[in-house]
């Protein structure tokens, strides 16, 4: 394959592992002679291509769709980004994604090279910046970056060889700053203008006693719409006949649905009960109630002030109450989290609390994700963690302090689950480091 349309198909694959899952994608390169190559090849539903970034129509409404801006070099041939960052802000919405491709501040020579010798044509850039410049400017004009990936370390195909040094060379210490172009991509921090309605679903398998107190205890979230939905799971302790119970005790208080699995675990629970939710933003609360239900009102302060768009809990910073979590998990739960922060480019600090927070919109989009990647988390974290870091979502930590259980036993068996956690972050290594090259990429 021809080096210059190998490196666009890279890039376009990089790219298109984030865009193909957005409604519409706008594209803008400012060069005089600009290569349209790598825009032919990515993949996403709809293209729309800017001739001035001052042509994109206003987004700002778009609420249940997502929208890509990619800027290809754009802030390279700029000479103040922060005033157009703040221009394309004020026509964009909460749930689009701005996408900068920008060449690697120190492969300045190589881009003039590239030139002298006629492989790249047009313009040279007048910008190169280093990724703390970005950061500054992002924070300056109201962004926070939620992904950056390096791309294009290896220019040649070499029989596939190069794809495994694209995706291998992007987690290598230093080895990592010498790709050929930054795919940075930025949410713009928007905060709600009014109150989101909210459905929480509790998963309940064996956890009779925690029932009533998981409504007791329920925050009033400032008064939003809320929907609480439990989902029982076979319990053999009739926790489905307390669940009956005080769903008449708290008719009328609460807008309370209730179904039964048929299916089994965690992660079926939760995608029924999102299924069933009719309200715009989704948590889950787990019966255990291990995780106070008090703290999700910080879950739902952290989406509505526009900080992320998916919430995690972290366990790990405050003390633990009692025997809530044993020495051994611990150190598994910090293991975790270390390796797919490095595996998904995102941090975080607890990547296994069973409470997260994301919009019905993104849950859906996720779905579609899901259905891309495979059906391969048992539990139900991954399978959130995962495409909220590929499909840019923007992720925060709440620490919580985690407590120990007053009824009922864990169901988790440590080292066993330990084995398919393991395998989960194998197959994450696979199928989103080295999976993107296999997306099938445009050809025109």
């Amino acid at each position: 394959m021809l080096t210059k349309n190998y490196i666009m198909r890279v890039i376009a694959a990089e790219v298109s592992s984030v865009v193909r899952y957005a409604n519409k994608v706008y594209y803008h390169n400012p060069s005089d002679s600009p290569e349209r190559d790598l825009f032919q090849y990515t993949v996403c539903q709809e293209k729309i291509t800017l001739s001035e970034v001052a042509d994109l129509p206003n987004i700002s409404n778009e609420k249940d769709k997502t929208s890509v801006i990619i800027l290809d070099a754009t802030l390279n041939y700029h000479s103040d980004i922060e005033d157009l960052l703040k221009k394309v802000k004020q026509k964009i919405s909460r749930t689009t994604r701005l996408m900068l491709i920008c060449y690697n501040p120190y492969l300045r020579w190589v881009y003039l090279f590239a030139n002298f010798i006629g492989f790249r044509k047009g313009t040279l850039p007048c910008t190169f910046l280093k990724m703390s410049d970005l950061n500054d400017l992002a924070e300056l004009a109201g962004y926070k970056i939620v992904l950056t990936k390096n791309s294009a370390f290896c220019p040649f195909h070499l029989l596939g060889i190069g794809n495994l040094i694209n995706s291998v060379a992007a987690v290598i210490p230093l080895v990592k700053y010498l790709s050929f172009v930054s795919v940075v991509t930025m949410r713009p921090v928007i905060e709600e203008k009014g109150l989101p309605s909210l459905s929480i679903v509790i998963p309940a398998r064996n956890e009779k006693g925690n029932i009533e107190n998981a409504l007791k205890r329920m925050p009033k979230f400032d008064g939003a719409k809320l929907e609480i939905i439990f989902v029982e799971g076979h319990s053999s302790d009739d926790t489905w006949g307390e669940i009956q119970r005080v769903v008449q005790s708290y008719k009328g208080k609460f807008d309370i649905k209730t179904y039964q699995q048929t299916g089994k675990g965690k992660v079926d629970a939760v995608r029924l009960g999102f299924s069933k939710a009719s309200n715009e933003i989704l948590t889950i609360l787990d019966a255990d109630l291990t995780m106070p239900p008090e703290m999700l009102e910080r879950y739902y302060e952290a989406y509505c002030k526009g900080i992320a768009d998916f919430v995690n809990g972290s366990r790990l910073l405050y003390q633990m109450e009692g025997d809530a979590m044993q020495f051994l998990n611990k150190l598994g739960n910090i293991f975790f989290a270390k390796v797919l922060s490095i595996l998904l480019g995102v941090r975080l600090s607890d990547s296994l609390c069973g409470t997260k927070l994301v919009s019905a919109h993104d849950y859906r989009r996720m779905v579609t994700w899901r259905n891309d990647f495979g059906d391969f988390d048992p539990f139900g974290d991954f399978e959130l963690l995962f495409p909220a870091s590929v499909l840019a979502l923007g992720i925060v930590n709440v620490p919580i302090k985690y407590l120990s259980r007053t009824y009922g036993s864990t169901n988790i068996s440590r080292f066993y689950h330990g084995l398919i956690l393991l395998k989960m972050v194998m197959i994450g290594f696979f199928k989103v480091k080295l999976g993107k090259y296999n997306i099938k990429l445009n050809k025109s």
